[in-house]
């Protein structure tokens, strides 16, 4: 299979390398609690899934009306590191996809690189993406920014005009559109079509069904 139009895929981790958006969304839901800064699952999915820390950070201190510590998250660290140690998977379908799909490819995410390479290797993706790991610590800002993007496709050494991302959030999808490079969006997980609907993404909810839309769109 040839990519016909696109010198490199860029995909997000969380969501769409990793199924650990599930998990995470339930230890938010504990954590905000014991902040007293209750959010219901279905806010949680709305305005933290694919979001910096920064923007994170700045949605809980609006909800408690106070400023948090600059290292508020190290207190909760242990309950997301116990969870995905005991349940993370690779998303349905991927490992059969990034068979068929020809490099180069790299990851893009939101979250640490020490989080992202963790989780990799926790699902057994971790050799595939060595040295390919561009996270939000590496840029000024995070997505919605194009930032990251930018920042993979220089370091990859393609043009951003023939970059493709896959991506599952609308933070994602944004950051890809403004950086000028095709989005696909995954909604195959927790982020609905509605979610995305008029983003510009392509949608598919199958993983096993990317490397024939890649080709066809690059074609």
């Amino acid at each position: 299979m040839t990519l016909t139009g696109f010198d490199l895929v860029i995909f997000d981790c969380d969501g769409v390398l990793v199924d650990s958006e599930r998990i995470a969304v339930r230890v938010d839901a504990q954590v905000m609690s014991a902040l007293g800064c209750a959010f219901t699952e279905a806010e949680i999915i709305e305005r933290f899934v694919g979001c910096s820390r920064e923007q994170h950070t700045a949605l809980v201190e609006a909800r408690l009306g106070r400023p948090l510590d600059p290292d508020w998250h190290a207190e909760f660290r242990h309950l997301y590191l116990a969870a995905f140690d005991a349940e993370l998977t690779a998303v349905d379908g991927v490992v059969a996809a990034l068979a068929e799909i020809p490099e180069p490819w790299c990851v893009a995410s939101n979250s640490s690189r020490e989080g992202v390479e963790r989780n990799l290797k926790l699902v057994g993706l971790h050799d595939r993406f060595a040295g390919r790991v561009f996270s939000a610590n590496d840029v000024a800002e995070g997505k919605p920014a194009p930032d990251l993007f930018l920042h993979a496709a220089r370091e990859m050494g393609a043009d951003p005009a023939r970059c493709v991302v896959v991506e599952d959030s609308p933070y994602g999808v944004r950051a890809a559109r403004a950086a000028g490079m095709r989005a696909f969006g995954y909604i195959g997980g927790l982020t609905t079509a509605e979610r995305l609907a008029d983003s510009g993404a392509v949608l598919f909810d199958d993983m096993r069904a990317l490397p024939e839309l890649l080709r066809t769109a690059g074609e």
